[in-house]
This record gives C-alpha cells, sequence and structure tokens, in this order.
C-alpha cells in the first residue's frame, strides 16, 4: 500500500488501463453503473430486455415472460410499457399451445395487478393489432385472450370493443382452430355480459356458429358457447318467451319449406341446439317450482341416481352445474318428484310451459317431418329421450305418454281400409316407438314398446297402409343390439297372426332385422319363422318371404343355413305350383339384382346366374306383353348389376350370355332402347370370351374388368344417356314396380 500511494497518479491510472473495461458502449454503460433503487431497475430492465429478446433460442423465450410481465407492470414510461407488451405478444414467432397458455397466464396476472382501465388501455391494443396476423398461432392468441382477460375489463368494454372483435373473426377467420377458440371465448364473455341490447346479437352469433362448416367449431358451440348463453337468456327471462320459441319456428318453417327437399343440415343445427337447451330447461323449471323456497340443505342428502340424467356433453350442461350442487338439486328432486305424484302442477308456470306449449308444438313438428328420412327421425327420438330423461319417469308417463297416446289412438275401430289410420303413417310412430317408450327399460316399459309395435303392425297391415312408420321403428331400435330379442317378439305375433295381411308384413319386416342381427339369432329366430312362412295357405304370405331371404344370402357365412335358404328359394324357383306366378317370379329377380353382387361367389355361380338364364328364356314365351315388359325390365336391371361382379369363362358362355340374348329377343319387341344397350353389352361379353380364348383356352375370366373399363363406360353411359333422351317409353323403362 506503501508503493502505491507514492505512485503518481497518471501512472496508476495507465497501470489500470490494462483492465479491460468497457463504458462507452450502451451495454459498457449499463454494466458500470448498477441500478440501486426499484425504480432505476425497471428502467434497466426497460432498456436492456428488447435486445436480450431476440437472442434468446425460440424454444425458451417463454423464460422471459415473467421479466418482460414485471416490468411492463411496473415501469413508469407508458412508451416503454407497449414497447415490452408488443414483445410479449410478438415473443415466439408460431407459439405452440403451451407456450399459448403461459403467454396468457401472464397476461391474466398483468391484468390482476393493473385493473381494467390499463387492461383496456395496454393489452387490448396489442390483441388489436394481431386480429389478422398470417400465423394462426397469433390469431389463436388474440382469440383466447379475449376470453382470459373478460372478468379484468371495463364491461361496457366487454359488450363492445370485445364483442366485435370476436364476431370479426368468428365471420372472417378460415382456421377452424382459431374460429374455434373464438366461440369459447364469446361464451366466457356471455357469463359477464350484463347489456340486454346485446341479446340479439349474441342470438345471431349462436346461429352462425352452429351453422359453422367445422365439427370442432360446432362441439365448442353446444359445449361452452350454448350453455353460457342459455343461462345469461335465463337471467334475462328469455328462455321460454324468445330462445327455445325462436328455434322451434325455425324448425317449423323449413318443414314448410322443405315440402320439394328438406334441408337437414339445418334441421340438425336447430334440434340439436334445442336438445342442448333441455338441461337450462330443466333448471329453470326446478328453480321456479312452488317448492324451491323449501328446498333447503339439511340433515342427510339423498342420492341421485347415477343414470338419473343423460351424460352432459360439457359441466355447463350439467344440470347440477347450473343449479349450484349436486346436494341443492337431490334436495330439488325429490321436492320434484313428490310434487308431480300428490300435488300436480297448479301454479307452476315454468313446468305448464313446457306440457302445454313446448309438448303439443314438438309433437305437431313430429307429425310433419317426412318418415323415410332416417337421420330425421333419429334426430327427434334422441331429442325425446333426453327431454323425457332430464324431466325424469314420472313426468314421461304422466305428461309425454299421454299427448302421444291422444293422437296415436291405437284400436281396430280406427282402421279405414281405404286410407288407414293416418298418423299411423307418420313418423310421429317411430319417434314415440323409439323416443319416448325406450327411456325406461323395466318389465312394464318393454311390455309397452312390444304391445306398441304390435298394434301398428297390425292395423297398418289390415288398413292397407304403407309401412314407412313401422321399418322407421325396426330400423332405428335394431341398431341397438339390446332390442333384437324385442323385435323378434313382434315379429313374431305377425307370423301367428291370423290375418294373412299381417303375416305378410312381418315377413316384410324380417328383412330390415337380418343385416344388424347376429347369426345365432339368425339361426334360431329367423330362418325358421321364415321357413314357417314359406309354407303359409297365402301365396302372397310365401312371396313376401323373399326380400328377407335373399338378405340372408348377402350378408351370412354359415353353410348350414345358406344351404337352407337356397333350398327354399329353389322350391319357389322350380315346383310346378309356382311356374306361372308372376309376382313371386319379379320379386325372385328384383332380389337377385339386389344381393347378387354382394352374395357368396359359389351362390352366384351356381344359383342365380342359372336361376336367370332360366326367368329370361321362360319370358320369352310370356303372351301378354306388359309382363313380359315388366319382368324383361327387372331382368335388365339385375343383368346390369351383375355384369360388375367375377363371371368365369364357363359361366358366360353357357348362362349368362344365353341369358342377356332371351332379354335382347323381348326387347327387341317392346323397348329398342333397351335392346341398344344389351346389344353393346353382349358383344363387350362376347369379344372378352374371343380374347380369353385366344390367349389362354382353359381358366376363367371377369367381365368386371370390360364393362368397367373407361371406353367401355363411356359408351355405355352414352348409351343410356341415349336411351333417357329418346322419349318414348321413359316414364316407365326404368321405374322399379313398387
Amino acid at each position: 500500500l506503501y508503493n502505491i500511494l507514492k505512485l503518481s497518479p497518471a501512472f496508476h491510472q495507465a497501470l489500470l488501463s490494462f483492465c479491460r473495461m468497457s463504458a462507452d458502449s450502451r451495454l459498457g454503460s449499463e454494466v458500470s453503473r448498477i441500478a440501486d433503487s426499484e425504480k432505476s431497475v425497471m428502467l434497466m430492465l426497460g432498456r436492456c430486455l428488447p435486445h436480450i429478446v431476440p437472442n434468446v433460442l425460440l424454444a425458451k423465450r417463454e423464460e422471459l415472460i415473467p421479466l418482460i410481465l414485471c416490468t411492463a407492470c411496473l415501469h413508469p414510461e407508458p412508451k416503454e410499457r407497449d414497447q415490452l407488451l408488443h414483445i410479449l405478444f410478438n415473443l415466439i414467432k408460431r407459439p405452440d399451445d403451451e407456450q399459448r397458455q403461459m403467454i396468457l397466464t401472464g397476461c391474466v396476472a398483468f391484468a390482476r395487478h393493473v385493473g381494467p382501465t390499463r387492461v383496456e388501455a395496454e393489452l387490448l391494443p396489442q390483441c388489436w393489432e394481431q386480429i389478422n396476423h398470417k400465423y394462426p398461432e397469433r390469431r389463436l392468441l388474440v382469440a383466447e385472450s379475449c376470453g382470459a382477460l373478460a372478468p379484468y375489463l371495463p364491461k361496457e368494454i366487454r359488450s363492445s370493443l370485445v364483442l366485435s372483435m370476436l364476431q370479426q373473426m368468428l365471420m372472417e377467420d378460415k382456421a377452424d382452430l382459431v374460429r374455434e377458440a373464438v366461440i369459447k371465448s364469446l361464451g366466457i364473455i356471455m357469463g359477464y355480459i350484463d347489456d340486454p341490447d346485446k341479446y340479439q346479437q349474441g342470438f345471431e352469433l349462436l346461429l352462425s356458429a352452429l351453422g359453422d362448416p367445422s365439427e370442432r367449431v360446432v362441439s365448442a358451440t353446444h359445449q361452452v358457447f350454448l350453455p353460457a348463453y342459455a343461462a345469461w337468456t335465463t337471467e334475462l327471462g328469455n328462455l321460454q318467451s324468445h330462445l327455445i320459441p325462436t328455434l322451434l319456428s325455425k324448425i317449423e318453417k323449413l318443414l314448410r319449406e322443405g315440402e320439394h327437399g328438406l334441408d337437414e343440415h339445418k334441421l340438425h343445427m336447430y334440434l340439436s341446439a334445442l336438445q342442448s337447451l333441455i338441461p337450462s330447461l330443466f333448471a329453470l323449471v326446478l328453480q321456479n317450482a312452488p317448492f324451491s323456497s323449501k328446498a333447503k340443505l339439511h340433515g342427510e342428502v339423498p342420492q341421485i341416481e347415477v343414470t338419473r340424467f343423460p351424460r352432459p356433453m360439457s359441466p355447463l350442461q350439467d344440470v347440477s352445474t347450473i343449479i349450484g350442487s349436486r346436494e341443492q338439486l337431490a334436495v330439488l328432486l325429490q321436492l320434484y318428484d313428490y310434487q308431480l305424484e300428490h300435488e300436480g302442477t297448479t301454479g307452476w308456470e315454468t313446468l305448464l310451459w313446457v306440457v302445454n306449449q313446448l309438448l303439443p308444438q314438438l309433437i305437431e313438428i313430429v307429425g310433419k317431418i317426412n318418415v323415410t328420412s332416417t337421420a330425421c327421425v333419429h334426430e327427434f327420438s334422441r331429442f325425446f329421450w333426453r327431454l323425457c330423461r332430464t324431466f325424469g319417469k314420472i313426468f314421461t308417463n304422466t305428461k309425454v305418454k299421454p299427448q302421444f297416446q291422444e293422437i296415436l289412438r291405437l284400436s281396430e275401430e280406427n282402421i279405414d281400409s281405404s286410407a288407414g289410420n293416418g298418423v299411423l303413417t307418420k313418423a310421429t310412430v317411430p319417434i314415440y316407438a323409439t323416443g319416448v317408450l325406450t327411456c325406461y327399460i323395466q318389465e312394464e316399459d318393454r311390455k309397452l314398446l312390444v304391445g306398441f309395435l304390435e298394434d301398428v303392425m297390425t292395423l297398418l297391415s289390415l288398413s292397407h297402409a304403407p309401412l314407412d312408420s313401422l321399418k322407421a321403428s325396426f330400423v332405428e331400435l335394431g341398431a341397438n343390439p339390446a332390442y333384437h330379442e324385442l323385435l323378434l317378439t313382434v315379429l313374431w305375433y305377425g307370423v301367428v297372426h291370423t290375418s294373412a295381411l299381417v303375416r305378410c308384413t312381418a315377413a316384410r319386416m324380417f328383412e330390415l332385422l337380418v343385416k344388424g342381427v347376429n347369426e345365432t339369432l339368425v339361426a334360431q329366430r329367423v330362418v325358421p319363422a321364415l321357413i314357417t312362412l314359406s309354407s303359409d295357405p297365402e301365396i302372397s304370405v310365401r312371396i313376401a318371404t323373399i326380400p328377407a331371404f335373399g338378405t340372408i344370402m348377402e350378408t351370412v357365412i354359415q353353410r348350414e343355413l345358406l344351404e337352407r335358404v337356397k333350398m327354399q328359394l329353389a322350391s319357389f324357383l322350380e315346383d310346378p305350383q309356382y311356374q306361372d306366378q308372376y309376382s313371386l317370379h319379379t320379386e325372385i329377380i328384383k332380389t337377385f339384382g339386389r344381393v347378387g353382387p354382394n352374395a357368396e361367389p359359389r351362390f352366384r355361380d351356381e344359383f342365380v346366374i342359372p336361376h336367370l338364364h332360366k326367368l329370361a328364356l321362360v319370358n320369352n314365351l310370356q303372351i301378354v306383353d306388359s309382363k313380359r315388359l315388366d319382368i324383361a325390365t327387372h331382368l335388365f336391371e339385375a343383368y346390369s348389376a351383375l355384369s360388375c361382379c367375377f363371371i368365369s369363362e364357363d359361366l358366360m358362355v353357357n348362362h349368362f350370355l344365353p341369358g342377356l340374348r332371351c332379354l335382347r329377343t323381348d326387347m327387341e319387341h317392346l323397348s329398342p332402347e333397351h335392346e341398344v344397350i344389351l346389344s353393346s353389352m353382349i358383344k363387350e361379353c362376347e369379344q372378352k370370351v374371343e380374347n380369353k380364348t385366344v390367349q389362354e383356352p382353359q381358366g376363367s375370366m371377369s367381365i368386371a374388368a370390360s364393362l368397367v373399363s373407361e371406353d367401355t363406360k363411356t359408351k355405355f353411359l352414352n348409351k343410356m344417356g341415349q336411351l333417357t333422351t329418346s322419349g318414348a317409353m321413359l316414364a316407365n323403362v326404368f321405374q322399379r314396380k313398387k
């Protein structure tokens, strides 16, 4: 120390200059003056962070989020704060799920800290700036921020600027993921909105969201937006006065306009929205019940059965969430069941609306939908099932079933042989059977369903009415193996019925069951019933079994079963008593055309094709022209269907070609347009056989290759085109006989 003191200051300075320090650069000056207060730390971070961020690996940048936020929170300069928040929103070029969550968590922490005014002034402009960013991940961040920040914004901003931003993104953004996030944020906004004037705008947004082309967006609408909007609607008192009635009137309008073709997609959209509103409606009924003031929690809380309610699509559609707790719901349910059973609905306005307005309107709508539209029947069936399950067994038995029964009036006095019981041919039948009568499955419920289907089958048959409503019930129920035994019980009732008309119907209905039922049931229950019917005293009943036998040939693999069916079909074709049975032959040819292409190849080769040849030969001798053309037209359709199958050369030469030539003979006289196409088909087949013989004398060949080759297909379709424009017998040539 002594020595150092003696050094001159110049020497001292010169000595220290050998320590390399840098104070003249930006960073040097930051390093050289250490922050000595919180404020100067903030100022220093504000100056340094913009230079640090670009030099941190993209994958590690979220590590900077706490520093950026803390500085943006506490920095005294608005301009610097803005720059820091800009950095936060642009921190990662394409933030993944986890990184976005981290940024959002930061935004919420910031919002909690600084309060609504600064969130509006500082965070929202950052969102607005990125609303049209080229990367969807950045637009996703904006959509998610709108929801996450909703609780921390001034209320008038939520229902104006933020709602507008989300609306714009829902309408304009091309990315499904972004619109899905928009919908979730809209749902959150609905939970915080308190401006009744925005109700209509919310409704328009709901319709847009339900009609979105993306399944993800529609699903998010049902899970988040719709229940949140319904909760707000309930608060405004609009659920029963506007939301549900408006959706119903949209459905009615669709059905009125849809006489020439219903927009099934739109129907699904409105009906699924109504279905998602059932829990909100039930909650409203409970909360406005005469007993709601008595529903206090004390003592032991009753248990709610696990299966009491249909599984909710999301927690927001769970009745206990809407009510507030499972315990509170349990108490209300106990009082609800007691009230319905012992004290009735007097003065209970919300429930009376369901009973006197909603149900009658729904039942009327159901009577107008097309019974042959499987999709519509299924949708309405699911809707009623959810409604009945949510409102409970007592309600279903005392309020829903009586209204349907009043309309369906199943009694034999109602048989009007000319027109049939009108409503029994409507979609009301399958929707009542599959949407209401399947809600509960105790023995008495099953008996009611069996009895109802038996009555419908009897009444439709005896009044010569179309069977579409019964078929629709069987298709909907048959999709669930739990109902197969029950449906077979109904059909057996038809098999042993005293009226041939009912037995005919039973025979026809078996065809619908064959495809869905397991082979054991087909062997034990279906085939024996069909064999019984196939030896019925009435020829019409025997003929009615043919389509079902055909479907068995198409779907079953068990050898023995197939043999039994083949023997039965052979007896129809070969027994002399049937040789002049024109309608039996028509039914067999139609069935061959339908099942031939999918049937087991051996059955097709050894049975179908040779028998079609015989039928074509016999038809050449038919004297009545109308019958001859009718059979020829069905044969033409069967041959067209089979021409795409693999056919061996032997079969081609001995049966397929000779059958086509017989058919051509018929058509030369009766339908020259068909004859042109047949000649073309014959020529193709002959060429194939010749080519095959030249290339490989033995072996088999497929005319599928021939008829499906491009040039042939073009020729064939051109011929078909000429046929359809040629006029003459246009109307009846291609029409399948019903």
